[in-house]
């Protein structure tokens, strides 16, 4: 059963050596994503699953040991997830980031595993998938890393689209209030135009979370580059 669940956002420049002097413009962020996995820690879990966005290649389960790096962004740094025998295939980067911020937290309160979806993954499978991990131990907890819509400002990656702020409050909102009926109804076919790559994992976590009685708090939100930003904290 999901005891617990922190949602952060996935962009690698979260990791300060690939930020450079851009570091502290996410230093909010990232004293958010502490706070969250402060909450995961507290919830004494048997298993952590971190769930990400990931493309066609890196989709699917990733063993405890799996590795990432960033040296594709032009930094010698790696990551892995928690400690034990290498896996077969690199982490995609939402999930390569979300080992990093375990690494920063100094995670070891449970055995650490990882999951890719794909933004092509409808929502009935997302809840599924989700439901699938929910019962994959007695005390299951996810960090759930994925970014709101990336069309926020006329300098976002996806450049501006007016509907994109409404969709990321709409987001926000259920995130904040860990409210699953409403993640479930974020429209997948909306989400990819919005260049959402949250939607997925999103929806991971709310088909984990049915039939749990879990507490929600928005403890961040912001759109600095354009691209909408959520940490919370599920318990």
């Amino acid at each position: 059963m999901l005891v617990a669940a922190a949602v952060c956002p996935a962009p690698p420049l979260l990791v300060p050596e690939l930020a450079a002097g851009a570091a502290a413009e996410l230093g909010a962020a990232r004293t958010a994503c502490s706070d969250a996995l402060a909450v995961l820690a507290a919830s004494r879990p048997d298993l952590l699953v971190v769930v990400g966005a990931a493309d066609q290649d890196h989709r699917g389960p990733y063993p405890q040991g799996s590795r990432g790096t960033f040296r594709g962004f032009g930094v010698e740094a790696d990551v892995q997830l928690g400690e034990g025998e290498e896996g077969p295939r690199l982490l995609p980067p939402s999930l390569a980031v979300g080992a990093w911020l375990l690494r920063h937290a100094r995670w070891g309160a449970a055995p650490v595993e990882g999951l890719g979806v794909g933004e092509p993954t409808d929502t009935a499978r997302c809840l599924d998938t989700g439901r699938e991990l929910g019962a994959r131990s007695a005390r299951v907890a996810l960090l759930v890393m994925g970014d709101g819509s990336a069309r926020r400002t006329l300098k976002a990656p996806g450049y501006l689209d007016e509907r994109a702020a409404a969709f990321d409050a709409a987001a926000a909102r259920a995130l904040g209030d860990a409210d699953v009926d409403a993640l479930t109804a974020l429209d997948a076919e909306l989400a990819a135009e919005l260049q959402a790559a949250g939607r997925a994992p999103w929806q991971v976590l709310a088909g984990a979370a049915e039939g749990a009685d879990l507490q929600g708090r928005l403890l961040y939100e912001d759109a600095p580059y354009g691209v909408g930003y959520f940490v919370a904290a599920w318990s």
